[in-house]
């Protein structure tokens, strides 16, 4: 069993308020969530109003197939417009 998971910082450019923060980072785990099946939340700087931390995860059978689905996720955001990547890590481990 391989687990593929994926890290990301991203900037929200424009939020003024922590409900509109709320609604960009919902937006991106939900999608995440349906075209990917990736287990998704948000994992780190709740507290900052500019920057989200997410982390997405995915079980397979093979390590280029799980990455392969986390790099077209990673476009996915990246292709939006809507935030800016600071930092990415994407990792597989074996189980």
């Amino acid at each position: 069993m391989i687990i593929s998971m994926i890290q990301i910082i991203l900037e929200i450019p424009g939020v003024e308020s922590i409900k509109d923060k709320r609604r960009v980072v919902t937006s991106i785990k939900d999608r995440l969530r349906r075209r990917f099946r990736l287990s998704a939340a948000e994992v780190d700087l709740q507290d900052s109003l500019s920057f989200a931390q997410i982390g997405g995860a995915l079980v397979s059978n093979s390590r280029v197939f799980g990455e392969s689905v986390l790099n077209k996720a990673l476009q996915m955001i990246e292709n939006e417009g809507t935030v800016q990547i600071q930092d990415i890590q994407i990792h597989s481990e074996e189980f």
